[in-house]
């Protein structure tokens, strides 16, 4: 399985990043066309229980558990979290309304969610075996025998080609386009077997795995009920996962409960997984209610994003007592890419001298101190503190790597260091040896000050900005917009700090209706197609996960590069090289990162320890301690 992941919102921001759900990995997994270089064995044929590019599973056929879950942990008790802004539907795979969060977890896939420990890798879930020939031409999913739907019905092939000729026909259109291109065609074997074809001359990376990652829908409820995929509704289809819905309350909560009939507990991918018997999402207008919320005892497990709250505003009672535990439990992700994105389908925002002044405006140092406690690091790559992450000047492998591209490589990133951001004095807001930088490079971009204190350019129009921001992210993040929209202000731009609640934020988005934005990129350990849905030219026009609109040929290549990469040392350089020339083309003015999880939850859970590196885990393979939940109602603390 590919964990490169996108959300709307910075990862420290979004309670719930960190529940992996491989459906809807499997339509972010989508795009990028490249010339394949492997061999054509047609002969030779693998048979496996899982799934991985380089045929390398960490967990054998015979494996009884991951290597991290308690096997025997108790089934019980409820976990809730909070969600911030509303919702409308529970259609999650439609850009129509606003999907509850969870939606897709009543879902199931062929290939289930890859273990915390281990990357790339994905282990049959409806499936039982996947075969393909050496080549990966074409591969067969067979189908577990007991597969079931929540109503009873069973999971057949009919299922999993319907699921996939829906996305195609009602998903979204890039998604589709994509997809024909690299499979052209998928059929039913038997009532157990589905064999889905891939396009000759194209790479084979992302394919096995893509329709692997297919949520699986009941066939039969969609044809009697008439609904659709691009529709935006409340009422939900049986799904074949571990919970259903119990009750939802429209922009209030929603209520999922494990089902007691669930057809996959015993498997070994599921053992102790999925333990409780709720999880409950509680919504809140903002952050402020949400964290009053979380005090009261209206929600029990908070993932913290603000650092004043972390450091300043965790003194209540309960914590003092011990009745809610504050911890920081470690990361072993790469932090998301997050910070100031720039829309370069603007035309203001093309110019990179624009971009670079733009920049300077921000002081990480001042920001850090003064607002974030110093709890922060400044971000410098898109794969910060991993081995894939461009140091210096490219060398050995990644420089010839670089040198074979040709002229599509700028001959400054062969011999200059990867690019940092720069550094401020964090003494004062307004860094005046930056700022003065910043003038000058937006009078060389031709938008000198005028006597009224504005830039205008040779036409006499003013350079004029807007910041799309979220009202949902309220407190310290506003504080950070705020204070940078200041230091522009200085420079003579006119710009506009555009607060907007989460369904016009969503929306806006969606139609790219932005300058400036807070927004993030999914980080990448590995290669895959759905890089070029992050970073690809072909896609940059229209695609919700590339909100720069970033198109570089330079990019386009790397990226088709990594995906015929022949070893993992192929790979890493490919993506060494992807990190640099993606600090080179400057689309995001990066911020800040930490790698640990800010952990607020009432003393009810257990989790394994150590934490496997990939994944918190909270709504996976955590579980419920009964003895300690009643001691909070008997002690008043939960009711």
């Amino acid at each position: 399985m590919n964990r490169s992941r996108a959300v709307s919102l910075p990862r420290a921001l979004d309670p719930v990043f960190h529940m992996r759900n491989l459906a809807v990995l499997g339509l972010a997994l989508i795009v990028g066309l490249a010339f394949a270089g492997l061999s054509r064995a047609q002969d030779e044929m693998v048979v496996s229980h899982g799934y991985s590019f380089y045929g390398d599973l960490t967990y054998p056929a015979d494996f009884e558990h991951f290597n991290y879950v308690n096997p025997d942990a108790p089934k019980g008790g409820e976990l809730s979290f909070a969600a911030l802004g509303t919702f409308d539907s529970m259609n999650p795979y439609t850009i129509k309304g606003r999907a509850g969060r969870l939606a897709t977890m009543m879902y199931e896939s062929l290939l289930g969610n890859g273990p915390a420990d281990a990357y790339g890798e994905g282990y049959g879930l409806l499936a039982e075996r996947v075969e393909y020939p050496k080549s990966k031409d074409w591969v067969i999913f067979h189908i577990r025998p007991g597969a079931r739907f929540s109503d009873g019905s069973p999971v057949t092939a009919h299922d999993v080609l319907f699921s996939h000729n829906l996305l195609l026909e009602q998903g979204l259109p890039s998604y589709a386009a994509a997809v024909k291109k690299r499979i052209p065609k998928a059929e039913v074997i038997d009532d157990l077997a589905v064999k889905f074809y891939f396009t000759p001359g194209i790479s084979r990376r992302s394919l096995i795995d893509q329709v692997g990652g297919v949520p699986v829908w009941s066939k039969k409820w969609f044809d009697e009920t008439g609904a659709r995929l691009d529709e935006s509704r409340l009422e939900t289809s049986p799904g074949s996962g571990p919970y259903v819905i119990d009750s939802v309350d429209v922009n209030r909560r929603i209520v999922y409960k494990r089902n007691p009939d669930y057809w996959g507990r015993d498997l070994p991918i599921n053992r102790g997984r999925h333990n409780f018997d709720r999880i409950r999402v509680e919504y809140f207008g903002d952050d402020v209610a949400a964290f009053e919320g979380f005090k009261a005892g209206e929600y029990t497990f908070r993932l913290e994003g603000d650092s004043k709250k972390w450091a300043v505003n965790y003194d209540f009672p309960k914590i003092a007592n011990g009745q809610v535990i504050k911890t920081e439990l470690p990361d072993g992700t790469p932090p998301q890419p997050s910070g100031i994105v720039f829309n370069l389908r603007r035309e203001v925002m093309q110019d990179r001298r624009l971009r670079e002044a733009l920049a300077l405006a921000f002081n990480f140092e001042w920001t850090n101190e003064s607002l974030q406690y110093g709890l922060f690091k400044q971000r410098s790559s898109f794969t910060q503190g991993t081995p894939l992450m461009a140091e210096g000047t490219p060398q050995g492998a990644e420089l010839e790597f670089l040198k074979g591209l040709g002229d599509i490589v700028p001959p400054e990133m062969l011999s200059e260091p990867a690019r940092l951001p720069h550094t401020s004095k964090p003494g004062r807001l307004a860094d005046r040896r930056n700022l003065r930088k910043a003038m000058k490079l937006l009078d060389d971009a031709g938008w000198p000050v005028g006597d009224d204190g504005k830039r205008r350019n040779a036409a006499g129009q003013a350079l004029s900005i807007n910041f799309l921001f979220n009202t949902s992210n309220e407190g310290t993040l506003s504080a950070v917009a705020e204070n940078y929209v200041k230091n522009v202000e200085v420079m003579g731009v006119a710009i506009t700090l555009e607060k907007v609640d989460p369904a016009q934020f969503t929306l806006r988005e969606r139609k790219f209706d932005y300058d400036l934005v807070f927004d993030g990129y999914r980080p990448f350990l590995s290669a895959g197609t759905g890089l070029m849905q992050q970073y690809g030219s072909e896609d940059a026009a229209f695609s919700i996960f590339n909100p720069a609109g970033l198109a570089s040929p330079m990019v386009d290549a790397i990226i088709q590069a990594s995906l015929r990469a022949q070893s993992r040392a192929e790979e890493q350089t490919a993506l060494r090289a992807l990190d640099r020339a993606l600090r080179y083309e400057f689309f995001i003015i990066p911020v800040w990162y930490k790698d640990s999880y800010w952990v607020a939850y009432y003393d009810q859970y257990e989790h394994p320890d150590p934490l496997p590196p990939y994944d918190l885990g909270y709504l996976d393979f955590w579980w419920f301690d009964q003895t300690k939940a009643d001691k909070l109602k008997t002690d008043g603390a939960l009711r």
